[in-house]
């Protein structure tokens, strides 16, 4: 007797018309993702296309917006790999209802409305807040070095830059003499009408680079001119009303030899990153502790995050409309102006003030009373001694770092698309957005 199997036809066509909502499971995060965004206000968004009444209609700023932060959630940030799943992958087919984009349409629509999507991380935050009921008590804070859309091979050294220059100069100085003699050699021999292309083509292309070279430079030197500056305004505001040193400025500063300009993208930055240097962004994330979301995130172009506590501290007030009580981060953002300034805002601060080795028996908890001449970082250095403050401030690496693990490793975000740091820093606002999103996602299932 044949085995029985069960009925498979695949050339029949079905009776009636089959529901999308009926081709995943309950509970997928399609489905939540669709919810998510219908509750958002995508009003900037659709005042685009609303002041444009002439060609064909657009597709849906929903569905567009729905494909998008899926495909960030489930690692998909390609328009063109996003257009060959909205055909082949079931759920992005149901956020798409039957509408196929190609990759141009869904590249312009993340272009044009790049400001927009970055709002979305402060809807997606306040939201999760707000059905969680959450205060923000403590909160801790991390940056992680996150590759550019550029090879750091395309950077050049302000130093080669000068050898370059001088090189490429002499080489067109070769070539006109070689382009006019060979221009008397060719009137000679062939007429006044007769001329050669191969030469200005040479000429073209070492004329280019000369530019470039020359934009380079100039970026260079006005970057390091920005730093200058910005060191006399701290040094001035250190000194005493009065002070001569407060008014003297540097008219001409020279960049260091080893200042790096990427002609990739230039806005990004040569830094030490888990892979060693690359060519990268420095990416900020506050995250609190209960369910790991991102209630502050913010990114630069310094490799330093010394910087950035005071920024992120700001950034957690206006992004997650909160006030925070206590503030976790590691010796980066450790130094004497960042406590000062941190102890006016009213944020207890448990900052390291050194790395600790691994396997380096915990420091013995202080006694007797703090000397009176204490600095700020000693006094945070016997704070983070005492019992509790070794227990709270152990509670760091579990709340931030895993973010950035579940970003890099489960998302698969390890570099950035786009170019340009204002860019970046929107699609960085967009990451954070759908880790959040994830977040609820399992919140909500568990």
């Amino acid at each position: 007797m044949a085995k029985v199997y069960r009925p498979y036809c695949p050339e029949q066509d079905f009776l009636l018309p089959p529901s999308l909502r009926e081709w995943l499971p309950e509970g997928h995060l399609a489905y939540f993702v669709s919810d998510l965004i219908d509750q958002l206000d995508l009003s900037q968004i659709e005042q685009h296309y609303e002041r444009e009444e002439r060609g064909y209609p657009p597709y849906h700023p929903h569905m567009m917006t729905k494909v998008l932060v899926y495909g960030y959630c489930v690692g998909v940030f390609s328009s063109r790999r996003l257009e060959k799943r909205l055909s082949e992958d079931i759920a992005f087919r149901v956020l798409a209802a039957g509408n196929e984009p190609d990759f141009r349409t869904i590249s312009e629509f993340r272009r044009i409305h790049l400001k927009a999507l970055e709002g979305l991380f402060v809807q997606v935050l306040q939201l999760a807040l707000k059905l969680g009921t959450m205060k923000l008590g403590r909160v801790a804070i991390d940056g992680t070095k996150i590759k550019a859309n550029a090879s750091k091979h395309k950077a050049m050294s302000y130093e080669r830059m000068l050898r370059e220059e001088q090189r490429l100069r002499e080489e067109v100085k070769q070539l006109l003499a070689e382009a006019e003699q060979t221009d008397k050699d060719e009137d000679k021999r062939y007429g006044r009408t007769k001329r050669g292309d191969e030469l200005p083509s040479e000429l073209a292309r070492r004329e280019e680079r000369l530019k470039r070279i020359a934009e380079a430079k100039k970026d260079l030197e006005e970057r390091a001119r920005a730093e200058a500056e910005q060191k006399q305004k701290q040094k001035d505001g250190d000194n005493r009303p009065g002070s001569s040193s407060g008014g003297k400025r540097r008219s001409h500063v020279q960049p260091k030899p080893k200042a790096q300009h990427n002609f990739t993208d230039p806005e990004s930055r040569i830094m030490k990153g888990a892979d060693g240097f690359v060519q990268a962004y420095n990416a900020q994330a506050a995250v609190e502790p209960v369910l790991q979301l991102i209630v502050g995130q913010a990114l630069t172009q310094q490799a330093n995050d010394k910087q950035q506590l005071l920024p992120m501290i700001d950034a957690i007030k206006h992004q997650a409309k909160q006030k925070i009580r206590e503030v976790l981060a590691d010796s980066g953002y450790c130094s004497e102006e960042n406590l000062r300034k941190a102890a006016k805002k009213k944020v207890d601060l448990y900052v390291a003030t050194g790395k600790q080795k691994h396997n380096q028996p915990a420091p013995q908890s202080p006694r007797g009373r703090i000397p009176k001449s204490a600095t700020l970082v000693e006094r945070m250095k016997r704070k983070l001694m005492t019992r509790a403050g070794r227990a709270i401030y152990a509670r760091r690496k579990i709340i931030v770092e895993p973010v950035f693990g579940q970003i890099k490793q489960a998302q698969g975000f390890r570099q950035f698309l786009l170019r340009g740091v204002e860019k970046v820093r929107s699609e960085w606002a967009l990451v954070c957005a759908t880790h959040n999103v994830l977040k609820l996602h399992r919140a909500c299932t568990a």
